[in-house]
């Protein structure tokens, strides 16, 4: 398979962004199904596989970014994983700033900053080390962080209260530096936390290598297909003593998570390359030529109509323009629940048609 663009991988990122925007934008978050709400602590929803599955994306695409640039040390290489790493963390940075800037009360964490950090380690990682090396990191960072949290708690090792990863995020951050919706001060995005994170990435630059290596897309799915249901019975046999858990990134949560994206990546692959069916494809392909500017959109849109824009609704009340949207428009046509949902699809159709837009320019915002 070597040389020929992975339009399934593609695919996969799109549907990634889709799903994030959805889950990230319902009318209101009184009214939200179940499987587009994260678990509430310990255990997994088709929302909880938004982000690792966008991490494992990274990862695969990293090991064909990385053989175009030749393999081993660069100063090169290494300036632009710098480089990267800089610029989206601080693009995170400045999503938590905005439009307030109050930076007495800044969170440090958050979605970008995981994301520049995982990348950033792991793609040094696979810089200086070889596939086998990596193998053995890999199994060290996810026995090594099962060890931190079950030996560094004071209580029970994998509650919100005790759990060792927000010990150390609020010694090094402070309470007013973390995120605080759990009801008390935690970073489900944290620094310790961050650190898991970096296997997730490197599960994908093993499936890109795997990928690479197949003699046919069918041999590839095959691969995928079984080392995906052995990492998925590893990640459920395995949380029965450390809980997959998204808000600490446990161990337990990247091999599950990282073997349902094997075989989700597998699924679209057989789809797409060996039985063709392809045209139901295309608005993902947009979504995924963009991601990261798409995401950053989305957010500064969010905050926008959150803080900024501000109505007068019937009750003499001032409203965000984000409650007046879903009160005025979604829920006269659709009512509570499902006016949220539908609130949630129209969003991902208009940044669809951004999207769309760009690509057909031929635009691609790449960091």
């Amino acid at each position: 398979m070597v040389g020929k663009r992975l339009i399934a991988l593609d695919v996969l990122r799109g549907l990634t962004i889709a799903l994030m925007i959805m889950v990230n934008t319902p009318g209101s978050w009184k009214y939200v199904y179940a499987p587009l709400r994260h678990a509430k602590w310990h255990g997994c929803t088709p929302t909880d596989l938004v982000f690792p599955f966008f991490l494992f994306i990274v990862g695969v695409s990293m090991w064909f970014s990385f053989k175009k640039y030749g393999e081993g040390y660069s100063k090169d290489g290494l300036f632009k994983i710098l480089k990267r790493t800089s610029i989206i963390f601080l693009l995170g940075l400045f999503l938590n700033a905005f439009p307030n800037f109050d930076f007495e009360n800044l969170r440090i964490m958050g979605v970008l900053q995981r994301i520049a950090l995982a990348y950033g380690v792991a793609a040094t990682l696979c810089m200086f080390f070889n596939v086998k090396q990596l193998k053995y990191i890999f199994g060290v960072i996810l026995l090594g962080y099962w060890g931190l949290m079950y030996f560094g708690a004071s209580g029970d090792p994998y509650s919100l209260a005790s759990n060792v990863a927000r010990k150390i995020d609020l010694l090094l951050f402070g309470e007013n530096h973390v995120y605080g919706g759990f009801g008390i001060p935690f970073d489900p995005e944290g620094l310790v936390s961050t650190i898991p994170s970096v296997a997730t990435v490197l599960i994908g630059y093993f499936v890109g290598r795997l990928i690479e290596i197949s003699n046919s897309t069918m041999e590839s799915i095959k691969k995928l297909v079984s080392y995906g249901a052995i990492a998925v019975a590893i990640g459920f046999v395995w949380g029965q003593f450390f809980p997959i858990n998204k808000p600490i990134w446990s161990s337990t949560y990247v091999v599950y998570t990282g073997g349902l994206a094997m075989l989700f990546l597998a699924f679209l692959l057989w789809v797409i390359d060996v039985k063709a069916i392809k045209k139901w494809s295309n608005p993902f392909i947009h979504f995924g030529t963009n991601p990261l500017f798409i995401y950053v959109f989305s957010v500064l849109y969010v905050r926008t109509i959150i803080y900024l824009i501000k109505f007068n609704n019937s009750e003499g009340e001032i409203i965000t323009g984000y409650r007046y949207l879903y009160d005025q428009v979604f829920v006269p046509i659709a009512g509570n629940m499902n006016g949220s949902l539908l609130f949630a699809v129209s969003h991902i159709i208009v940044f669809w048609m951004i999207t769309l837009v760009l690509y057909k320019k031929k635009i691609f915002i790449k960091i």
